[in-house]
């Protein structure tokens, strides 16, 4: 019997000994106390998406839920529905969830500062991706992953300053108002058509990115402004929207009406094969595994570039035709 009992005992040691060593292990998360998402190894991120407003978004989506599920980070993720406070929302969420890593593509540049104290609190490192936001604070965010639209702006205008003569009237339509993409490509593109006096922007409306806005917003614009020679799209969307007005109102996308948009998703490039479009600024949505090698760092505590820029391209019908065939987007 008092053998029975030394041998029991003995398990119970052996059993505690054996749950102290793994939590000991575990017990921190992946993110060594940067907020602490599980008990193992893998890492969990919270994204909080601008929401599914175009087909670039929809292939920025998809991207990240592929890298993520190859790197073996669980994504927790939300749809903003272009809504701030949706993303707020979210974000505060993720902060009560104890995620590794919050990563997000804000709405709108402003009013961030007070729910990414609250991340900044808690200890959970924030990445930027796609769009940054307007902050005296840069201590709430790690990095910034995403294009440089000032430069895409330029490029467009670049292309226009280059490609046409004589006076040109130019209508633009606009992303969300306040969105970062929509100020910078708006600031490139007007820094660049200074260089010559004949270029004028004439009509300048928001059509949030979407086709439908793109449409009514360029139905608006051939009722009240004479003499469009050129339509500046913020995004590939918009201009399909701009050239199902412009053929419902029986003029000739691209030949009696230039478009010049940013994007180059599949469709847009479709477009511009076809000559409906004139020319494109590459904007690549694929930055899934960018943001996810990212996240690995910031968890673990390693320094990253404040900012990340996506290398990007432009596109022509005949370049167009020759990329479409091995298209990722």
């Amino acid at each position: 019997m008092v053998k029975k009992i030394t041998a029991a005992l003995g398990a119970v040691l052996l059993a505690a000994l054996a749950a102290c060593g793994e939590g000991g292990s575990g017990s921190a998360g992946a993110g060594g106390g940067a907020g602490g998402g599980g008990g193992d190894d893998t890492i969990t991120m919270g994204f909080a998406q601008v929401g599914a407003e175009s087909g670039w978004r929809t292939a920025n989506t998809k991207s990240i839920q592929e890298a993520a599920e190859a790197a073996g980070i669980e994504l927790k993720f939300s749809d903003a529905q272009q809504r701030q406070e949706n993303q707020i929302k979210a974000i505060r969420s993720y902060v009560q969830q104890k995620v590794d890593v919050i990563a997000f593509s804000p709405v709108v540049e402003t009013g961030w500062d007070p729910v990414l104290l609250e991340a900044k609190r808690a200890n959970i490192p924030v990445i930027l991706t796609d769009r940054a936001i307007d902050s005296e604070d840069t201590s709430l965010y790690k990095t910034f992953l995403g294009s440089d639209f000032v430069e895409e702006g330029k490029k467009a205008g670049k292309w226009l300053v280059e490609n046409t003569t004589g006076p040109q009237r130019v209508v633009e339509l606009q992303g969300n108002t306040g969105a970062a993409p929509a100020i910078d490509r708006k600031k490139g593109f007007e820094e660049e058509i200074g260089a010559r006096d004949d270029i004028e922007i004439v009509a300048s409306q928001p059509g949030d990115f979407t086709r439908a806005g793109g449409k009514q917003v360029m139905e608006a614009f051939l009722r009240s402004t004479p003499n469009i020679d050129v339509v500046y799209a913020h995004n590939d969307d918009m201009g399909l929207g701009a050239i199902e007005a412009i053929k419902a109102a029986g003029k000739v996308p691209g030949k009696d009406i230039k478009i010049i948009t940013v994007d180059a998703v599949k469709a847009g490039m479709e477009a511009l094969a076809k000559g409906e479009i004139n020319f494109i600024v590459e904007c690549n949505p694929l930055l899934g595994e960018q943001l996810m090698e990212l996240a690995e760092k910031v968890v673990a505590g390693e320094e990253v570039p404040t900012r990340v820029v996506t290398e990007e391209g432009t596109f022509t019908s005949e370049q167009a035709k020759a990329a479409l065939p091995d298209r990722k987007y």
